[in-house]
């Protein structure tokens, strides 16, 4: 057994021979031990890989960018002028409900409102008959009241006229669908004819310039997401993927709302809904389902 100088002497030596000594690592790579140890190999370790947190998800608006059109009121469809992939602006007519006896009820309101017209005129022609007879002497103070009652009635019978048929005017615009939004008609849920009640849905809109994916994080990876980190979003039947951001992480955990493509996951776990915000227009459609890349 070599004496422990010449171990040491030994392993210097073939340390030089292999080009060992000048690397970066020399004084890493080998430990020299005393009488009895082995020479140990020591590697720096290697940096921990970035791994990204995978999901599920579907294409969504924005809040009050996807609109489901109701009804106002009861009644028959007279026409339905919005037709799927129309594109409408905010206070387009969409649809007509039937409202022929409230028009004709305002134009009974209308008529009334002229009789009470003619009966003010006339109050005020006798009050001033009154006023300047009783000046002359020749009238008396009860023609006088008289007339003014007269006058005063028509006048609150003309201000009920008009109510009624402003009234009538504000149900009769509910006859009236229209565009609430800016966007495209996506569905169209009725046809003219058809008979509708307060709140049946009509025609559902949507701003498909404000889209963004909602991803159905795992609660276990809630802890490990953070706003502004990036995505990559890809979808079945495109080669290209996107890339997008996290802008929204929600405060609380939901069920699940897609089912899992791969049957080993489980359908029954909660989810953080994380919105991500698209960097580009996208052929994407509303509701398509996606898998999206969160970066760590």
């Amino acid at each position: 057994m070599l004496p422990t100088t010449l171990k040491r002497l030994y392993f210097l030596a073939l340390a030089g021979a292999l080009g060992l000594a000048a690397s970066p690592f020399g004084a890493e790579r080998f430990r020299l031990f005393g009488e009895g140890e082995a020479a140990e190999e020591r590697l720096p370790a290697a940096p921990a890989a970035r791994v990204s947190i995978t999901a599920e998800g579907h294409v969504v608006t924005y809040p009050g960018a996807h609109v489901v059109v109701g009804a106002e009121s009861s009644g028959i469809l007279d026409s339905v002028t919005a037709r799927e992939k129309d594109r409408v602006r905010a206070g387009a007519t969409l649809a007509m409900v039937r409202a022929t006896d409230l028009q004709a009820a305002i134009d009974e309101a209308r008529a009334r409102l002229g009789e009470v017209d003619a009966e003010i005129r006339l109050s005020e022609a006798e009050l001033a008959r009154a006023e300047r007879l009783a000046r002359n002497g020749t009238g008396s103070q009860q023609a006088q009241d008289r007339a003014r009652r007269d006058r005063e009635t028509a006048t609150a019978r003309r201000a009920t006229s008009l109510a009624e048929i402003r009234r009538l005017e504000a149900v009769l615009a509910k006859s009236r669908i229209l565009a609430p939004i800016d966007g495209v008609v996506i569905e169209r849920h009725v046809d003219p004819g058809e008979a509708v009640t307060t709140g049946s849905p009509i025609v559902t809109v949507a701003d498909l310039n404000r889209v963004r994916v909602e991803a159905e994080v795992d609660e276990l990876d809630a802890a490990r997401i953070e706003l502004g980190a990036p995505v990559r979003v890809r979808a079945e039947g495109f080669e290209q993927t996107w890339s997008g951001r996290v802008e929204e992480i929600p405060d609380s955990v939901t069920n699940r709302r897609i089912k899992p493509q791969d049957p080993a996951r489980p359908t029954d776990t909660r989810v953080l809904l994380v919105k991500v915000a698209l960097a580009h227009p996208t052929p994407l459609k509303l509701g398509q389902r996606v898998e999206v890349a969160i970066a760590r």
